[in-house]
């Protein structure tokens, strides 16, 4: 399989941060898009070369339109807990695949997956996905990420960390964390959808290397020039947090994990996998610092100018 030849790609997520991310890395390499949304159409995203398909994963007719004239596929389930919703998701999902004679689909779990069950609907839903699309025959590969960088460039860890120096996070400090970029899933998924002979694999997919808390922090003080300590951010406060922005149901899902690694029952469960993934797909990432090095960070000091609002002629 070569990524030289033009893939037409159905997408879903891309109107999210992970399947926008790939949404765009396809685009910039002249491969066509094909993305499924709810949003109407003022609000849809620009993304050169995608056409965008109304609908949503509950409707079969809506995904087949979705595959119609494509030839692989790149999924990141919505953040939904239920595991009928999902399941019957992922089935649609199959059923189109195969009725479009997909040549390969990356099935983006969200999180990586404890070896056995667990009652954390996070990781029970995307392990029951994974099952339904592989037992459907569709070609199939599954990348399960760890958590993402991009989580912290945002309005509830900006401030403190450009103002006070303190990184906040809901995760254990000695819990060794492959930290990965939104930019190095898209190319691990890239790398995912092309390279040959890796039908029916699954990758634990991670940044450069695993870091505890302190050692992020020191990351995060070598990109941004100042001392950054780490600070453990209780996982309850974290989803009551969340579920102002997300609702009650979905906070509690997404919270899920962290609670899950709070318990130290897999400390392990997000670290890196010793090059396994990193030499199957030939990808490379970048250290940390050189991420937050990347970052705007001054559009979250306190003392920043506000945007100017005027209108544009």
């Amino acid at each position: 399989m070569s990524s030289e030849i033009p893939m037409r790609v159905a997408v879903v997520g891309a109107t999210g941060f992970q399947g926008g991310a790939v949404t765009r890395l396809l685009a910039e390499r002249h491969h066509r898009v094909r993305a499924l949304t709810r949003r109407p159409e003022a609000d849809r995203p620009p993304v050169p070369g995608a056409v965008f398909v109304a609908g949503d994963l509950a409707r079969p007719a809506a995904v087949r339109r979705l595959f119609e004239g494509t030839t692989h596929a790149f999924v990141t389930m919505p953040l939904v807990y239920d595991a009928e919703r999902v399941e019957a998701y992922a089935r649609h999902v199959a059923e189109a695949a195969l009725a479009a004679g997909t040549l390969r689909l990356v099935f983006n779990a969200n999180t990586r997956l404890p070896l056995g069950p667990t009652d954390v609907p996070a990781f029970e839903t995307r392990r029951l996905a994974e099952r339904v699309l592989r037992d459907s025959g569709v070609p199939l590969v599954v990348i399960r990420p760890p958590v993402y960088l991009d989580n912290l460039f945002s309005p509830w860890n900006g401030p403190a960390l450009v103002d006070d120096g303190v990184l906040a996070y809901p995760l254990p400090e000695s819990a060794r964390t492959a930290w990965l970029s939104h930019r190095g899933l898209a190319e691990a998924a890239f790398a995912a959808l092309t390279r040959d002979g890796l039908e029916g694999r699954t990758f634990d997919i991670g940044g450069e290397r695993s870091l505890t808390g302190g050692e992020l922090a020191a990351a995060f003080g070598r990109g941004l020039g100042r001392a950054v300590r780490y600070e453990e951010l209780d996982p309850v406060v974290f989803e009551q947090s969340l579920a102002q922005l997300l609702g009650r149901e979905t906070a509690a899902g997404v919270a899920g994990i962290y609670h899950y690694m709070a318990t130290g029952a897999d400390p392990l469960l997000l670290a890196d996998d010793d090059g396994v993934s990193a030499e199957a797909l030939e990808v490379g990432q970048a250290p940390v610092e050189e991420w937050v090095a990347r970052q705007p960070w001054q559009v979250w000091a306190t003392d920043a100018e506000e945007p100017d609002a005027s209108p544009r002629p």
